[in-house]
């Protein structure tokens, strides 16, 4: 289940209401109460916020974690097995018409009890291999990034290594190795590990392909080509070709010259190397 526009729907009396249990000091109620009506700034102008708390604001996740402490206890009480994040969660049933039965009553119970609004777009009955939680899906019991966080990851890469993309190698590699670190010290709990090397083989071919498009003329193609040790003959073949770099980063010339070793050492990240760290560290007596 999803709550539709959480941060910006929070009814202001009701989480007060639930903040007060917890905080006797009037003069901090009083602090959270300006914190919450501060307003927002549209198109230079400051409109007051009758619900809703500031999303981004250092305060706003404990405070969605107050009023949602309810939702928490009353899952307990069923006794409902269940995990949530913020206003993302999931609850697991033994059947679909449990399922349903379950969605009705906690859809009822949000509206009625904290009034908050379920997304129903976001939100559905299924089995446990069908329903994404926070990019991930279970399958057979194994937990894997969800297919939709993996294009995504396919779409950003494709932008650190565009040929459009006019940087320095320099300023590309660092901005991938950001990415890539970021992205499995995330998605890299993921226990499908097959598509992995292809995923480095793909990578390091988009590399050769940018060096390919920024050396650009024929000379410049051979001269680099050459001291990075590829043979004249494949270096020259390769040059005048008039195959596009997608193809050409493909070829012996580029693989032979701008090698797996050579590409790390000018700082590309290994997507492999990053996921096994991750399920095999290394540990120290």
């Amino acid at each position: 289940m999803d709550l539709s526009n959480f941060f910006d729907t929070v009814n202001h009396d009701v989480l007060m209401d639930r903040v007060s249990l917890r905080i006797e000091d009037k003069r901090v109620l009083r602090l959270i109460g300006k914190y919450l009506r501060a307003g927002v700034l549209v198109n230079g102008r400051v409109q007051a916020t009758s619900t809703g708390v500031p999303q981004g604001g250092p305060l706003s996740p404990l405070l969605a974690n107050i009023l949602l402490n309810d939702l928490d206890k009353e899952l307990e009480k069923r006794s409902h097995h269940f995990v949530r994040y913020a206003d993302d969660f999931i609850i697991m049933v033994k059947s679909l018409s449990a399922g349903y039965r379950v969605m009705d009553s906690i859809r009822r119970f949000l509206e009625r009890k904290l009034r908050l609004k379920v997304n129903e777009k976001k939100s559905k009955v299924g089995l446990v291999e069908e329903c994404g939680f926070l990019g991930f899906v279970f399958v057979r019991g194994k937990i894997r990034w969800s297919d939709k966080a993996f294009q995504e990851f396919k779409r950003r890469i494709r932008e650190l290594t565009g040929r459009s993309w006019f940087v320095s190698m320099e300023y590309r590699y660092r901005k991938l190795a950001e990415y890539v670190r970021g992205w499995v010290n995330y998605y890299g709990i993921s226990e499908y590990y097959r598509p992995i090397p292809g995923l480095d083989e793909w990578l390091r071919r988009r590399i050769r392909m940018c060096y390919w498009k920024q050396w650009r003329y024929v000379r410049t193609k051979v001269r680099n080509l050459l001291k990075l040790g590829t043979s004249k003959r494949q270096a020259i073949m390769t040059a005048i070709s008039r195959k596009g770099p997608w193809h050409l980063a493909r070829t012996l010339a580029a693989q032979t010259g701008m090698t797996n070793k050579w590409l790390a050492e000018q700082g590309l990240v290994s997507v492999k190397e990053q996921w096994v760290k991750k399920h095999y560290p290394v540990t120290t007596r």
